[in-house]
């Protein structure tokens, strides 16, 4: 029983990695920032140490435990683990890169150097405690660390969004303010089993489980709950293009020009149906089809989208 259930969960896991990997991917495609860039490697990174750190645990347990002692099994889990946290380091890292572009900031060299020195300090300082003999085991130091450190810069990460620049970020207030507190939750979710985890099954499979599906939900969040000010970033690289030009780089049919002409204009779906003498229904398709194609979510993004391209 435990077995299937074992092979259910890395199923679940491989599965949840790699939609969180290819949502990334789509957002970085669609919306051509950089914001997304940080995500893909975010998600990357996490999932990498997930599979490495936490996963490699289950199989050096399951195929070595037969053939060497106790003892060196858990010293080369504890090894394996410990080579697994530069993957988690830089996914941390990726995460504060993300949300700094979300708020419209820019991470200086030097925070980036600061970063990577401190926490490669960390990492060294840990493996020097590994080597030597001590009464506590280096999974609870790791344990430790790993729900330190999450608290810490999931916390860093929504205080970034939360003061993001007015002029550059990508979301709107509602969702400057609901993001932060989703982050959070997460984090707090992934740390409780971590905190009444000792070495018993149940818990560790529902760590794994909140981890590899709380990884995921940035990229959910943004591909389908978000709303984002795409005209942030779509303007910014169509700002110098006529509005014919921007119909034809989007594949915008010529029934569906004339239907953004008159939702420019002020009229309403049956207003557009009438004067063009069309079914509303069909007004409503080609909105959505409109909508889809320019990566906009309502009108009064559309409409702020179009009067923002040049004019002929």
């Amino acid at each position: 029983m435990l077995q299937y259930l074992g092979y259910l969960i890395f199923i679940i896991s491989v599965a949840l990695a790699a939609g969180g990997v290819v949502l990334s991917i789509r957002l970085r495609n669609k919306y051509h920032n950089n914001v997304f860039s940080s995500l893909l490697y975010y998600e990357v990174f996490i999932y990498t140490f997930g599979f490495y750190g936490i996963w490699g645990q289950v199989i050096i347990k399951v195929l070595l435990s037969q053939y060497i002692s106790a003892d060196n099994l858990l010293r080369i889990s504890d090894i394996a683990l410990l080579m697994g946290l530069p993957f988690l380091v830089f996914a941390w890292l990726m995460l504060l890169q993300f949300s700094s572009s979300l708020s419209g900031r820019n991470n200086k060299s030097l925070f980036l150097m600061l970063f990577l020195l401190l926490n490669f300090s960390v990492l060294t300082a840990l493996g020097y405690y590994f080597s030597k003999e001590h009464d506590i085991k280096p999974a609870v130091i790791i344990k430790g660390y790993f729900i330190i450190m999450n608290l810490i810069y999931s916390t860093a990460a929504s205080v970034i969004i939360l003061l993001s620049r007015e002029k550059k970020v990508l979301l709107n207030n509602k969702d400057k303010k609901v993001l932060p507190a989703f982050i959070l939750m997460i984090m707090i979710i992934q740390n409780v089993p971590l905190l009444f985890y000792n070495n018993e099954l149940w818990i560790a499979v529902v760590f794994i489980f909140v981890f590899f599906a709380g990884n995921t939900f940035l990229p959910v969040y943004f591909s389908y709950l978000a709303t984002i000010i795409n005209s942030a970033a779509i303007i910014e690289k169509y700002k110098d293009i006529s509005f014919d030009d921007f119909c034809r780089k989007f594949d915008v049919s010529p029934r569906e020009t004339d239907i953004i002409r008159e939702i420019c204009n002020g009229l309403s779906n049956k207003e557009i149906a009438e004067k063009l003498f069309i079914s509303l229904q069909t007004v409503k398709d080609h909105s959505h089809r409109i909508y889809i194609k320019t990566n906009v979510r309502s009108r009064a993004q559309l409409i702020t989208l179009v009067r923002e391209l040049k004019q002929e």
